[in-house]
């Protein structure tokens, strides 16, 4: 029988973290490996829920808001018995080489002076072949370059069946939403504004009609709304009453919340 994945999310605010919840971060467990969803502050719950040490972690950016890439701060938390591959677009190495650095933190050659071994990788529009696994790549609408990810994950030892996986954080409506997302178990994507807010042409986000809209189009089985903006989804509620939204339109919607596991 084929295993089943794991989903965890660590982190499930846009913009800033509130009681209610730490930015963005997202936990895949599979078979072989954990696959972590973007590095918002909610990663420092990752040696809380990715306690097999002897599986390695591969970490996924979508793009460099700080919402996105702050958690790269707590990196030396993590006590890692492999090395951890961060991969993200082009430009990837630069950008992270003067963020994770001083006058901002500690830099990586600090950092692996102290046992935390880090490999930072740029992939390519289109498809990447990582191990056992592969990635397509695919840029949304967003207010500074921003990749979705699709992911074909094998849920045995012979790869005979495969999860596929799409993670699309930020973005306004737009094609590569729906073509990353085609007939994947789960898509998981933003709520950045509230039901019926329009799109702003100058900071694209999704609302939940919206998200629901695609997920629907896309024809996928599950859909995980995460990324609340901050200032809005202040409670709850408020987001159960976005998921109520997208509900009306792709019934099988959940609205995530900090330390939500689910299998797929």
């Amino acid at each position: 029988m084929a295993s089943k994945l794991k989903l965890a999310f660590l982190g499930t605010n846009g913009w800033f973290t509130t009681p209610l919840a730490n930015t963005i971060c997202t936990l895949v467990e599979t078979p072989k490996r954990y696959i972590v969803l973007d590095a918002g502050d909610g990663i420092w719950r990752l040696d809380k829920f990715a306690t097999d040490t002897d599986k390695p972690i591969d970490l996924f950016l979508s793009h460099f808001h700080l919402d996105h890439v702050v958690g790269l701060h707590i990196q030396p938390k993590f006590k890692l018995k492999h090395p951890l591959r961060i991969f993200g677009m082009p430009g990837t190495k630069k950008i992270l080489n003067t963020l994770v650095n001083h006058p901002f933190t500690a830099s990586y050659p600090m950092l692996e002076k102290r046992g935390l071994k880090v490999e930072i990788h740029e992939l390519k529009l289109g498809e990447n072949r990582i191990d056992e696994y592969s990635v397509r790549a695919g840029a949304l609408v967003h207010a500074d370059p921003c990749w979705g990810y699709r992911f074909e994950i094998p849920r045995d030892g012979d790869g005979a069946q495969k999860a596929i996986l799409s993670y699309c954080t930020d973005t306004g409506p737009c094609e590569n939403l729906v073509s990353l997302s085609r007939d994947a178990d789960v898509l998981i994507t933003e709520c950045g504004l509230l039901p019926g807010q329009p799109s702003p042409p100058s900071w694209p986000h999704l609302n939940p009609e919206m998200a629901a809209q695609a997920a629907k189009d896309a024809d996928v089985k599950k859909l995980f709304l995460t990324h609340f903006a901050a200032h809005v989804y202040d409670t709850k509620q408020v987001r159960l009453d976005s998921q109520s939204a997208a509900r009306k339109i792709f019934a099988n919607t959940t609205a995530a919340m900090d330390e939500m596991v689910v299998e797929f």
